[in-house]
């Protein structure tokens, strides 16, 4: 009995000097907090600032080491990633994309972590609280200006988007020197050939997004096969500033990005089974400033792990149990004359009118006819054989992040074949929830091919 109450003894000792083991946690006055209304703020200050400030807001029981020091670590680690103390001297684009970030880690249910809600139920962001933050975000309360210098009379805006003409006067990069990420990750020039498998309208940040993949993507999902996603699967996203044309429609201008992932669950363990890359501009600089520029890829991605850490809903009509991976919805039904997705995208635009979304894709010769324009503006002169295929959706919420909308039901596939160099062939239009053939007036199927046409191409480097 007595070596155990010595035990005890020496324990409670440890325990006491270890309590003088406890090296500092900064805290200092906000230099520049969020410039948000009153109410936003207090939300953030409930909700975020233990962590995610400069200020030192520890329970008793956080002062208790060992629990200490994870605390610090966490302390330290959320002010690097954001810090609401400073966030104020950020400028004003900056300090709403990291609320639009916060958010959907807080409707993902990564944020704020769940061991620390289980000690400080009283950081929980309530439904209210959340819905406070999305409509002070407002991502769709405006439509981007209208291109500066373009002619509003009804012949020049069928040439619309301009997309196509943004950087020609850029000197053409080689894609075979783009240079590796810092960490290592090699640019894939073969990008702008992988198949198309959603897109993304950023509310947000006024930008669109083509995500594609490259074969091994591909055939996973049209199989259901992406939980996991199979090794040597690669998906880049590709973004777009966003233009409102006089017609209204809203079409990709300036080249902003291309992003890559690439699974490989053995070889990238340490990083969630993924490699990550960016580039940025028409330049294709690599986004990092070091290696560590992963580690933002890997917390951006963190809320997402069921996923297999990949936001986007592939289009696919094969069905995955469970959590809502797929977009099924989106998925092209057989019987029509061609199958579209099976191409490449050409470009997109939406209508913010009707809430739709339309891609135009090509197949081979269509494409080719693309690549051969070059950094030529203007239309696109189709050779014989070349078929475009316009898909138009409803547009819905992105359930996996706040501020984007993807592809719904299908409202209508319209097909122009090219039977001539630079003429129009036959036009068909399939719509309706059946996508039954309609048959149209002449005139009106006259418009809509030369509308088919005349899209400019989202420009590529």
């Amino acid at each position: 009995m007595k070596i155990y109450g010595k035990l005890a003894i020496g324990a409670a000792v440890a325990a006491a000097l270890l309590q003088l083991v406890r090296p500092g946690i900064p805290a200092k006055s906000a230099a520049a907090e969020i410039g948000a209304p009153a109410q936003v703020r207090d939300i953030l200050e409930k909700d975020c600032y233990s962590c995610h400030s400069d200020e030192r807001r520890l329970a008793w029981f956080d002062q208790i080491v060992p629990g200490y020091w994870l605390v610090r670590r966490d302390i330290l680690t959320a002010r690097e990633h954001l810090n609401f103390s400073t966030l104020g001297s950020k400028p004003l684009a900056t300090q709403k994309a990291t609320l639009y970030e916060g958010v959907n880690m807080v409707q993902l249910g990564a944020m704020p972590l769940p061991r620390f809600l289980a000690l400080h139920p009283e950081a929980k962001v309530t439904p209210e609280e959340l819905a406070t933050l999305k409509s002070y975000l407002a991502p769709w309360a405006s439509v981007p200006n209208q291109a500066v210098g373009v002619s509003t009379d009804a012949q020049s805006a069928k040439h619309l988007p301009t997309a196509g003409s943004v950087g020609n006067n850029q000197p053409a990069v080689s894609l075979a020197a783009v240079q590796p990420e810092f960490n290592g990750f090699p640019f894939d020039p073969s990008f702008k050939n992988w198949k198309p498998m959603s897109f993304t309208d950023r509310g947000d940040n006024n930008t669109f997004r083509f995500v594609v993949g490259n074969e091994i993507a591909v055939r996973a999902a049209r199989s259901g096969h992406i939980s996991p996603w199979p090794d040597g699967a690669r998906l880049a996203k590709i973004a777009w500033q966003q233009e409102r044309g006089p017609d209204g429609l809203i079409y990709p201008a300036r080249f902003l990005q291309v992003e890559l992932m690439v699974k490989g669950a053995r070889q990238y363990k340490n990083t969630d089974g993924w490699d990550w890359g960016r580039w940025r501009g028409e330049d294709l600089k690599p986004y990092g400033r070091d290696a560590r520029f992963v580690d933002e890829c890997t917390s951006c991605h963190m809320p997402v792990r069921g996923n297999d850490y990949v936001y986007t809903l592939p289009m696919t009509s094969a069905q995955v149990p469970g959590e809502e991976v797929v977009d099924t919805q989106a998925a092209l039904p057989g019987g029509l004359p061609f199958q579209p997705l099976d191409w490449n995208a050409v470009t997109m635009f939406v209508d913010p009118q009707t809430q739709s979304m339309s891609a135009l894709y090509g197949n081979d010769a269509a494409m080719h006819s693309v690549d051969a324009r070059g950094s030529a503006s203007g239309p696109t002169r189709y050779s014989p054989g070349s078929v475009l295929a316009l898909v138009t959706w409803v547009q819905r919420d992105d359930p996996h992040w706040f501020g984007a909308r993807i592809p719904a039901a299908l409202q209508s596939v319209e097909f122009v074949q090219v039977e001539a160099a630079a003429k129009a062939g036959r036009y068909l239009r399939f719509s309706g929830s059946a996508l039954a053939e309609e048959h149209i007036p002449d005139d009106a199927m006259a418009k809509r091919t030369n509308f088919l046409l005349d899209l400019a191409p989202a420009w590529l480097p």
